[in-house]
């Protein structure tokens, strides 16, 4: 599991937005991972996607590298972000639109905007 640790951390530094899910951001495989990839799609985040269901190391890995037990689980500039219930609740409240202002990574703001909108 030692690379497959490797792999994350190097995955999670080299890239400013990281979802580790179930599928692909095109083709999610559950609905907690489709949630989190559709906010980020229709945000227009610019992300890497990693189908923890393709390398059960990398499955098993990450929930040791986050101390979080659950898929998925976001990372922005290196930081764990949080999972399905924290990114829904950050995009609804506006904060996930300050954390990614803050952290320099574009986003639509009218289309985080339309999201709150349509879940008032």
């Amino acid at each position: 599991m030692t690379d497959a640790k490797t792999q994350i951390d190097t995955t999670v530094k080299s890239n400013d937005v990281v979802l580790f899910m179930k599928g692909t951001k095109t083709m999610p495989q559950c609905g907690f991972s489709s949630r989190v990839a559709g906010v980020l799609n229709f945000m227009g985040v610019d992300y890497a996607d990693v189908n923890v269901l393709a390398d059960e190391d990398v499955r098993h890995s990450i929930k040791e590298y986050s101390d979080w037990p659950t898929i998925p689980q976001l990372y922005v500039k290196g930081e764990f972000v949080g999972g399905c219930d924290i990114v829904t609740e950050m995009t609804l409240s506006g904060e996930l639109d300050q954390l990614f202002a803050t952290k320099g990574v574009s986003f639509d703001k009218d289309a985080a905007e339309k999201i709150r909108e349509a879940n008032a």
